[in-house]
């Protein structure tokens, strides 16, 4: 397969993008209007958190590239460095400090000058949590309480009205967590936000206008990474729970790379014992293997975050009534049938059973996988991490 072309987007594709992410579309509708990746619009808003980066300005004193190029078709003519700079209107120390800056006499370019002004310019000023560590602290321990930036912020100002210096405000905290180039509080810290984001996200993409229902801080499968999505990559997972009667259940996980069936007994469907046995599960597998759950809609995972928290998967949640978005798993359900039916006790399996029935569904031919094995397939993915 030929590989595309790389692209470079102009600064006005980037306004572009940075418009239509305020205005609430996801990364995916942003890229298909470049008929791009989702991971090709990832990279312009990631680096920055979520937040739009104010438009650079020049300094009022700073040589522009007019001048620039002035200076350059001066040393052209062989002018004096004084000649050059009386006729800029500017010091002769600037037009010396400019030239040795950029290659010296012979070898000064003003394009390449200007450009090297602008990136010796990004040179941000440490935020204030980086600057004053005891804040610092004292916001980790207030987000450990799963207080939210704004909370923080406002009783801070409260319990200190006449020191500034242990005043904050609960954007700098939010950019603090999302742009962790700025080293001033740790990643783990944003497990313990009310909405399970790695960075901003506009008003216009509130979870509520998604639809997404009574799951609190619900991640939608719309913003799954096309990674995923295309199955290319192995150790993200499709889960769900079987029910028979007398309320017994059988939780379900297919990794969607290689369809391998995993089934843990559970013996109610309240969210702490559901997660309980998802943690439990997710220990038996190699990191690299166990990196994202897509779920369906049920109470039983409104404990996500904590089971994100314990093992650092990512958990998406499919829309409303749209089984076919866990497509792999919903296949699987209807194969353990044969072995489970329906209006049957569940609870009256062994996890020893549900191991045997996993075994026997991994080990059958799959025509999706060139009649290889699942737990061919898998076995394989296993070797290579070793």
């Amino acid at each position: 397969m030929k590989q595309r072309r790389r692209i470079y987007y102009s600064q006005s594709q980037k306004n572009e993008m940075w418009d239509r992410w305020q205005r609430g579309e996801s990364m995916h509708q942003i890229a298909k209007l470049f008929d791009r990746n989702h991971t090709s619009v990832q990279n312009i808003i990631y680096p920055t958190g979520g937040f739009r980066p104010p438009p650079r300005k020049r300094s009022a004193g700073a040589l522009s590239l007019s001048e620039r190029e002035n200076i350059s078709r001066g040393i052209a003519r062989e002018l004096s460095i004084r000649e050059i700079a009386r006729q800029l209107g500017r010091a002769p120390s600037t037009i010396c400090r400019e030239v040795n800056r950029n290659g010296g006499y012979d070898d000064y370019r003003a394009t390449k000058a200007d450009q090297a002004a602008w990136d010796r310019g990004l040179r941000p000023k440490p935020c204030k949590l980086k600057r004053n560590k005891a804040l610092a602290r004292i916001v980790a321990q207030k987000l450990k309480l799963h207080w939210s930036p704004e909370q923080i912020a406002g009783s801070l100002k409260r319990a200190y009205p006449n020191n500034e210096g242990l005043h904050v405000s609960h954007e700098t905290i939010y950019k603090s967590l999302f742009i962790q180039s700025r080293g001033a509080l740790k990643k783990e810290l944003m497990a313990y936000l009310r909405t399970n984001r790695k960075i901003r996200r506009p008003k216009a993409f509130s979870l509520k206008a998604k639809h997404l229902g009574t799951i609190p801080n619900a991640v939608s499968i719309r913003e799954r990474p096309a990674t995923i999505e295309d199955r290319a990559v192995p150790g993200h997972w499709e889960g769900d729970l079987i029910e028979g009667s007398n309320k017994s259940y059988i939780t379900t996980l297919v990794e969607r790379h290689t369809r391998y069936v995993m089934l843990a007994k559970v013996p109610k469907k309240n969210t702490e014992t559901v997660i309980a046995a998802l943690i439990k599960q997710s220990k038996k597998l190699p990191q690299e293997l166990y990196k994202s759950l897509t779920w369906d809609r049920g109470s039983e995972i409104a404990g996500h975050q904590q089971f994100t928290l314990a093992t650092d998967i990512d958990v998406y949640l499919c829309d409303p009534q749209s089984p076919w978005q866990r497509g792999s798993n919903e296949n699987t359900n209807r194969l353990l049938r044969q072995y489970f039916p329906k209006g049957t006790d569940l609870s009256v399996h062994s996890q020893a059973k549900l191991n045997a029935v996993a075994r026997q569904l991994n080990e059958r031919p799959r025509k999706t996988l060139a009649f290889e094995t699942p737990a061919a397939r898998f076995n394989a993915c296993v070797a290579a991490i070793d």
